[in-house]
Formats: structure tokens, sequence, C-alpha cells
């Protein structure tokens, strides 16, 4: 564990921000007014916990205060309003009292990072795409050309059109083509996103990491964040609405569609609901 809770402003001192700001021109005070009505004084973590609720029930709004109130970092900008730092002076945090404080390799991952990353793996095979159909062309102009060395500068020269001669097609392209990028469906390239940045004691706050990826690979992440806390000492705070990532065991829920804001079942939970109710109707016919 590496926070124990978060605080937020109470409904007093909200009030006396807005009394005092109520003669200017604002039309909205975002993040102000947004928790108050939902009941929400303070969130308690386990090593799991997850924010969960429809959009603009303020999950985002949360994980974005916690990793602006503990420093935690994160790539992607996102919209700030003109009260957001003036809201944060009111939030509080606590650390277990004997922990290590906030690690140095916990950050916030959200899903427009994930989605730049899916972006780049597929800009980057794009190019080795086009680098190998160029390999093509190079390989049956070395292969079925005569060749001379005329000076040192003709050393590559000479390589290229001795591999051409003694390798298959398939190999000489291997052998001059960026053959490690991974060629990963969209999915397995942001699956693979979180394996490589979540690595062991860290607190990390993923917002829907469920985006781009599959039922079954789903499933995986879930199995790997588990794993994660069990094993590698790390703590997640998760906003997310997936029923796979929610049933992972002895996780703490919070339903910010409820008012005020319960700690809930995952089975409870509306979303839920209306997966299991869909596969009841349908029992019939997985028999």
């Amino acid at each position: 564990m590496y926070i124990e809770s978060f605080k937020l402003p109470s409904p007093m001192e909200e009030e006396r921000v807005l009394q005092e700001e109520k003669h200017t021109c604002y039309s909205s005070f975002y993040p102000f007014m947004l928790f108050p009505e939902k009941g929400l004084p303070e969130l308690t973590f386990e090593p799991i916990t997850f924010l969960y609720g429809g959009n603009g029930s303020g999950k985002s709004t949360l994980l974005n205060l916690i990793a602006n109130k503990t420093g935690i970092p994160r790539e992607t900008k996102y919209n700030r309003s003109s009260f957001f730092d003036t809201f944060l002076q009111y939030c509080e945090y606590e650390t277990p009292r004997y922990g290590p404080g906030i690690p140095e390799g916990s950050r916030m991952i959200t899903s427009d990072d994930v989605f730049d990353y899916v972006l780049n793996i597929r800009s980057i095979n794009e190019g080795v795409d086009e680098k190998r159909e160029q390999l093509f062309g190079d390989y049956l102009d070395e292969k079925y050309s005569s060749f001379r060395m005329q000076s040192i500068k003709d050393y590559e020269k000479l390589k290229k059109h001795r591999d051409a001669a003694r390798l298959t097609q398939s190999e000489f392209v291997r052998r001059n083509v960026m053959h490690n990028i991974p060629e990963k469906s969209n999915g397995e390239s942001a699956y693979a996103y979180f394996t490589e940045n979540i690595t062991e004691n860290g607190l990390y706050l993923l917002d829907e990491p469920e985006n781009s990826l599959a039922a079954g690979l789903q499933v995986k992440l879930k199995q790997f964040l588990e794993d994660s806390a069990r094993f590698f000492h790390c703590q997640f705070i998760i906003a997310t609405h997936s029923p796979f990532l929610l049933a992972m065991q002895k996780a703490r829920i919070y339903d910010l569609d409820s008012a005020p804001v319960r700690v809930r079942r995952w089975t409870e939970l509306d979303n839920v609901r209306a997966y299991y109710e869909l596969f009841r109707e349908h029992a019939g016919e997985f028999e």
C-alpha cells in the first residue's frame, strides 16, 4: 500500500470558495460542485480499488486529482479548468505511516496513452512493410546482376550482392529489415503496453484500461493486474466499467453512479447486471 486515502473538499469549503468567486464571469467552476451531491468526502484504498461509473460520473476527474496531488506523472495532456488548482489546495491524501511513500516509478496510464502507442506501432509496421517491398525488388536486382567492386565505397553494395546470391528471398529481406518489430493486432499492442509499463513496486492509476481490448484480452489484463498486486507489490486505482476487470478478487469498488456513493460488490453494479441478464435470457443457446 502506497496511498491509504484521498480526501476531497468538504461542502462547506466548496461553498466558501464559490461565494468568493460568484462575482466572476465564469460559467463553470469544475471540479467544484461535482462531488458534494454524491456524498463523497473521502476515498479509502485497498491494493486494488475501482472507481465505477458512467460518463460524467467523475471517475476520471478523481484519477487526475489524485495524480496531480501526489505528483504521479502522466503522458497525455488533459483539460484543466481555471479552478482545478484551487480545488487541489483543499484535497489531502495519506500514505501508510511506516510505508515507503509514493514510489518513483508510479504513473497514470490513460486510454489516450495506449491509443498513441498503438498508432506508433502501426506506423512503424507500415514503414517496415514499405521497406520489405523495396527489398523484394533489391533482391531480384542484385541476384541477377553482375557486380565489380571499384573502391572501398562499394563495400556495402558488395555485401548486399553476395547476400542476394547465397540467400533465399525471405532470408535476404529478414536480414535487411527491422524484423524485430512486433506485428500485433491493435488489441495485442494495447495489452503489451500495460505489461511493458507496469513494473514492480509502483502505484498505478489506470483510466479505462479496457479500451481497445477484446474480452479475452481484458481477462488476461485482469490476471496480470491481480498478479502484479499480489506478487510484485503494486497498488492500483482503476476507473472502469468493464465487468471482466471489476471481477478482481478482494477489490474495493466505489459506485459513482449512486448518490450517495457506495462501496458495492461487482455483482451489484448496473453494468454487470445488464450482462448477467442478457446471458441468463439466452442461457439455453449456450447449452
